[in-house]
């Protein structure tokens, strides 16, 4: 049995996943205390997997595709899903302590 490699760029594009960013910017927003992120992160991670999954399966092109025998990337969708759910959490900390 040999185990698939996937690129590096594969790697990248799963942190850019428009599903992933959509989600944990959002959340990320509506988050009340900093601690949220890491639901939020895990929160988007499910979803942007099981939207990829589905595209995937339809045969609609995805930047970092998943299957049901490929990878879902996890560690490098998750810690993104973390960077943008705290980009979405502190933007909305500045835009209170502007308003």
């Amino acid at each position: 049995m040999t185990v698939p490699v996937y690129p590096f760029d594969v790697w990248i594009w799963a942190a850019f996943d428009p599903v992933l960013i959509a989600i944990a910017l959002v959340m990320g927003w509506k988050s009340d205390q900093f601690v949220k992120v890491i639901l939020v992160s895990l929160m988007a991670f499910a979803v942007s997997v099981l939207v990829s999954w589905g595209l995937t399966a339809v045969g609609i092109p995805w930047p970092a595709p998943v299957s049901h025998d490929g990878p879902t990337f996890f560690p490098i969708r998750w810690i993104a899903g973390f960077l943008w759910g705290t980009l979405g959490f502190l933007a909305h900390q500045l835009y209170r302590l502007r308003a």
